[in-house]
């Protein structure tokens, strides 16, 4: 068989297949990297969702009142939104003692904002700064089964873009909406 000659593969195209690899390896990573804080984000905002709901529950069963106490915290000049979680005794609002893990406090990441909204009424950023030793929650689930009506919109701090609103109504029900909208499946 003349004429037929074997050919294996050079350095450089073994270089420049391993460059390409290399190079869509990183994209991939970067984009994943930047999905995983929006997947954060939407998972603690579900927790903090459904721990609501769980306090709701909880002070049905219990006869006791429960409070969701929002924070602006401007720790060394950065902000960052902080939440605790408080139960009303006959001395007032104090941290809760059952359910730990439920009842976590929690922060959102930095470079968001928050707006929070109950009875039609918004907040003012200084009803989220702590001016007391043992402040009153804002957000109250009272043992009757009732909380007030509110929401909590979640924002890029750049741009202001809506980014995730968590809603309820009078009984409780509560909904995260990315971006402020109803699931497709809600749409008529």
């Amino acid at each position: 068989m003349t004429g037929l000659r074997q050919r294996g593969f050079s350095l450089l195209e073994l270089l420049v297949t391993l460059l390409v690899i290399v190079l869509a390896t990183s994209l991939v990573t970067l984009n994943i990297g930047g999905g995983d804080r929006d997947v954060r984000l939407q998972s603690t905002l579900q927790q903090l969702a459904d721990a609501a709901t769980f306090a709701l529950d909880e002070a049905q069963f219990s006869g006791t009142d429960y409070g969701l106490l929002l924070v602006l915290d401007l720790d060394r000049g950065k902000e960052r939104y902080t939440w605790q979680w408080r139960q009303r005794d006959p001395q007032g609002w104090r941290e809760t003692t059952g359910e730990r893990e439920v009842f976590a406090a929690g922060a959102l990441p930095e470079g968001l904002e928050l707006q929070l909204e109950i009875d039609e009424v918004i907040q003012s950023r200084d009803t989220l700064l702590l001016s007391s030793a043992n402040p009153e929650p804002q957000l109250i689930f009272y043992a009757s089964g009732e909380t007030q009506p509110g929401a909590i919109d979640i924002r890029a701090k750049q741009g202001g873009e809506l980014l995730w609103r968590i809603e309820w109504d009078l009984l409780g029900n509560f909904r995260l909406l990315e971006r402020g909208l109803p699931p497709v499946e809600d749409n008529p």
